[in-house]
């Protein structure tokens, strides 16, 4: 009898302990949700540094950044001078992308967004804003008959270039397509993008372009690329000949970037791993466990607005800014800011939280982070 009723005691001293571990890590889980939905920097961001994307040492105070090289709104400055973005993207299957992040760099404050697309785009990239100057100049094989190639090419070509020294940067592939010859045009339009030392950030189908001509971006320290994770696999596997090693991350970026020639790379994931084969930062603010599509687009047109502000903001001053590399520091911006975005719309929408949601909560964002007053 003393037995048993030591064991029932046993158990029951067991079943309390387990009840009251369980209880605790329930009340810890709902502290973490809570932090991280109200976008608790400070804390999320420690909580996050044992990823072993991040690394204990590369997080950077990206917020920082952002305050620093976002420009004052002054009423002596005339339209222009906060920023001209071009985004080349946009075709028959697909017109949401160039539209996010044309209009997301409207949204963070440049004053003209541009979008070349093809024909068959134009009028629907037209119909979901009158913000945006659409150029429906991009050709597409079954609209060229044979022999018409260079011709129409050149032309395409010529265009856009007649446009170039207007804009502080170019977004090329969101929405791009994979077309044969609209891939050839845009070769051409890169180059020349290029000669006119223009800085060029590079999403979506022009990862795929770039990583099959990687001469297009080679030794050019004005290029950004920003592959999710199958296209940062493809780059591995085409510049490294090896697999994607998450163990040493840091350093398999920095020899990436090294080996494509001191491009910049952002390496979106739990945490954005950003090098120009120099250094490597990552920024951990907690953004959004909902991953709808068209985020990729936002950020590409974020980075570069701030790539643009961040070459003026070096141009200006010398400043306090340990890092002085523009395209890094418009990496780190526009990744901040699209993660507290995130953040602030899941806030509102949970589940149903789209990309046009995070596109609304842009402002707010970086308002809360420098207010204009």
């Amino acid at each position: 009898m003393l037995i048993k009723h030591g064991m029932n005691q046993l158990s029951s001293l067991n079943s309390s302990r387990n009840w009251s571990l369980a209880a605790s890590s329930a009340v810890l889980r709902r502290q973490q949700f809570l932090i991280r939905s109200l976008g608790a920097g400070g804390v999320s961001s420690r909580m996050q540094e044992s990823n072993p994307l991040g690394g204990m040492n590369s997080e950077v105070d990206a917020l920082n950044i952002l305050r620093a090289i976002t420009p004052t709104l002054d009423p002596a400055k005339h339209k222009g001078q906060a920023g001209k973005i071009a985004v080349i993207g946009g075709c028959r299957e697909y017109t949401g992308a160039p539209y996010f992040a044309a209009i997301s760099a409207l949204k963070i404050g440049a004053d003209l967004s541009h979008v070349f697309c093809t024909k068959d785009a134009a009028p629907v990239i037209k119909s979901y804003s009158p913000e945006l100057i659409v150029h429906p100049i991009l050709e597409e094989s079954y609209s060229i008959r044979d022999g018409d190639e260079n011709h129409i090419s050149a032309k395409v070509v010529g265009e856009v270039d007649k446009w170039m020294e207007r804009f502080d940067c170019l977004v090329v592939g969101p929405g791009l397509g994979r077309d044969p010859f609209l891939l050839g045009c845009v070769s051409e339009i890169m180059k020349r993008a290029r000669q006119s030392n223009v800085p060029i950030v590079v999403d979506g189908d022009g990862l795929f372009l770039v990583t099959n001509s990687l001469e297009l971006v080679s030794g050019y320290p004005l290029a950004v690329l920003t592959p999710n994770v199958n296209e940062f696999k493809r780059l591995v596997q085409k510049v490294l000949n090896c697999e994607v090693n998450d163990e040493d991350a840091h350093e398999q970026l920095l020899t990436l970037a090294k080996r494509i020639g001191g491009v910049t790379i952002l390496r979106k994931g739990k945490s954005d791993l950003i090098t120009d084969g120099e250094i490597v930062k990552s920024v951990c603010i907690y953004g959004s466990p909902r991953r709808c599509g068209g985020q990729g687009d936002i950020l590409s047109g974020s980075v570069a607005v701030f790539l643009a502000w961040a070459r003026q903001h070096i141009l200006a001053s010398e400043g306090n800014l340990s890092i002085r590399n523009p395209t890094m520091l418009g990496c780190i911006a526009g990744s901040a800011l699209l993660r507290k975005a995130a953040s602030l719309a899941f806030e509102k929408k949970k589940r149903s939280t789209l990309t046009g949601d995070i596109i609304e909560c842009l402002g707010r964002s970086l308002e809360d982070i420098c207010p204009v007053l």
